[in-house]
């Protein structure tokens, strides 16, 4: 447990920074995810028997670190479910794309396909069938001769949204071997999940929470403008 960072903690909610690599969920492949992980942590804490309920009310792909929460009622799930549903559950990230997007400041909007078998999301016209729309607002805060750091605001939350709104722009995520260009370099794909936000859900009090990416390359190369 002592790699999970915990930011917030109450009888509702459990906000954690989840490491870059770790499942958001269990899956086929079997490998450790952090919500057993966290209801591990809450079975130990507080020893309790049996079955531990934590719901997951939101996810983050395996590559990606950032900060997430968890509810620990299914009445706390149910409430910040509905946030979701009606955009009022803010999500934040940070990401070094390769190129200079321009404008510096902006909006995409577009509409996404999911092929569930293969685990690809592509942009498609607005009439396709099952095709979801996707919206996130982004500006761009420093650059290097080749990429830049943005942060982007997500008005919606679909699957692989950013990785492939901005790769269909132009402008991949560095390290993005799905939606980017097929290098052999095995470089840490550049998306962190630096804010959540939302109305708890029994107090109805606005929280906040950010996180920094870690100390390393490529964030370290850039200025964070926080």
């Amino acid at each position: 447990m002592s790699e999970i960072s915990i930011l917030y903690e109450d009888n509702h909610l459990l906000v954690v920074v989840k490491p870059p690599n770790l499942l958001s969920q269990g899956d086929a492949t079997g490998d450790p995810d952090l919500l057993t992980v966290m209801k591990g942590y809450i079975r130990d804490t507080y020893d309790k028997p049996g079955n531990v309920y934590l719901g997951l009310v939101h996810r983050l792909d395996r590559p990606v670190g950032g900060v997430m929460v968890f509810a620990k009622t299914s009445k706390a799930a149910g409430r910040l479910s509905e946030q979701i549903r009606e955009r009022k559950f803010g999500r934040g990230y940070l990401a070094v794309v390769q190129g200079h997007p321009e404008p510096l400041r902006g909006s995409l909007r577009g509409f996404l396909l999911k092929d569930g078998k293969k685990n690809l999301v592509q942009v498609v016209g607005p009439g396709v069938s099952g095709a979801q729309e996707a919206i996130l607002d982004y500006q761009v805060l420093d650059m290097s001769q080749s990429q830049s750091l943005v942060r982007i605001t997500l008005q919606t939350g679909r699957s692989h949204q950013i990785r492939v709104q901005m790769a269909e722009r132009g402008h991949p995520l560095l390290g993005d071997r799905r939606y980017g260009p097929r290098t052999n370099e095995r470089q840490q794909i550049a998306l962190w999940a630096e804010r959540i936000s939302f109305a708890h859900p029994t107090t109805k009090e606005k929280l906040v929470f950010t996180q920094s990416p870690p100390a390393v390359k490529p964030w370290t190369e850039f200025h964070l403008g926080l």
